[in-house]
């Protein structure tokens, strides 16, 4: 009867651990500020962005500040994320709640009152095939390979 009591949760809790992170497609709308900022609780200087740049190695998008919710962009080059900081932005991707990350698909920029893509897996991965010629790192389903 011991071994029951313990076996029980024990199982119950490894099901848990088993079962996949909550990842779902979303779009997320706020501002690329750097980590460092963001985890200080400061929102990044404005009129500062080239400073600001140099010192910050990670970029983040900034949903809620009051929260401090954020969101860590891996696929997305530091620099792509740097030419959009202190700007409105919406990411469209598949985020991982657990993992606070959001694996983009499609950024895109507030230009007069309207939303302009400025980054796209399939615009990165037209440029890389044109340059260096077959599938680049992001490739289909960002599996990469030739």
């Amino acid at each position: 009867m011991k071994m029951r009591k313990f076996l029980v949760p024990m199982i119950i809790g490894l099901a848990l651990l088993l079962t996949p992170f909550m990842v779902s497609a979303a779009s997320l709308t706020g501002s690329i500020q750097g980590f460092n900022c963001v985890t200080q609780g400061k929102v990044c200087p404005i009129g500062m962005e080239d400073p600001i740049i140099s010192v910050e190695n990670v970029f983040v998008l900034l949903v809620d500040a009051a929260k401090g919710e954020y969101y860590f962009v891996p696929n997305v080059d530091r620099g792509i994320l740097a030419r959009h900081i202190n700007e409105q932005v919406r990411i469209d991707g598949t985020v991982n709640a657990m993992t606070k990350t959001i694996h983009a698909t499609e950024i895109y920029a507030m230009d007069a009152r309207q939303w302009k893509k400025t980054w796209s897996v399939d615009m990165y991965d037209k440029i890389y095939q044109d340059i260096m010629g077959g599938s680049g790192p992001l490739g289909p389903k960002f599996g990469g390979g030739n």
